[in-house]
């Protein structure tokens, strides 16, 4: 018996016509949007420069420019480690380490969650924002932890399960006199 095609149907099923208008109201979203200025609300607000940021991952490459195209002048190694952003151009920032060494870095690499790192000799956390106050801890220099509050020359920290506070002097990532909560 010979094999029989059967008619094409002419009607498509329910779930490809749902298919279909999906598709259509993507279309017409990804026209609006690629239409939309770029200085419109849409648009990514500007975030103030100088601006503290971490390294995301374990590893970012710092380049010598704002592109991947530009030669690699050395790689970052430690995950959450502060930097400042001091330029930008398109999805790439200008950064700063705290030895004062500058940079181009990709802005998917960074983080804008803030962390801090111990710098120059030991340090002591503090219960308090006193000098007084009992230490919680000691952190020895290159210590990173995580950056919670800033008021009145102290700055609210947190190093693995230790939480205290620490002089905004000894320490980089938060600018002389910034306060957030």
């Amino acid at each position: 018996m010979p094999a029989t095609k059967s008619a094409p149907n002419p009607r498509p099923s329910a779930s490809f016509a749902r298919c279909g208008g999906l598709a259509a109201l993507a279309a017409a979203v990804s026209v609006v949007w690629a239409l939309a200025p770029a200085g419109s609300a849409a648009a990514e607000k500007k975030r103030p420069i100088p601006r503290f940021v971490a390294v995301k991952t374990g590893k970012v490459n710092v380049r010598t420019g704002p592109g991947s195209r530009y030669p690699v002048k050395w790689v970052l190694r430690r995950r959450y480690l502060p930097l400042l952003v001091i330029a930008e151009f398109e999805t790439w920032r200008r950064v700063r380490d705290w030895e004062g060494a500058t940079g181009w870095v990709h802005q998917a690499t960074l983080t804008g969650r803030r962390w801090m790192m111990v710098t120059k000799r030991r340090r002591v956390l503090r219960r308090r924002p006193a000098d007084d106050a009992p230490a919680v801890a000691y952190l020895e220099p290159k210590v990173i932890g995580r950056l919670l509050a800033c008021r009145n020359g102290w700055c609210r920290v947190q190093v693995k399960s230790y939480r205290g506070w620490l002089p905004r002097k000894d320490f980089w990532g938060a600018r002389a006199g910034e306060v957030f909560e």
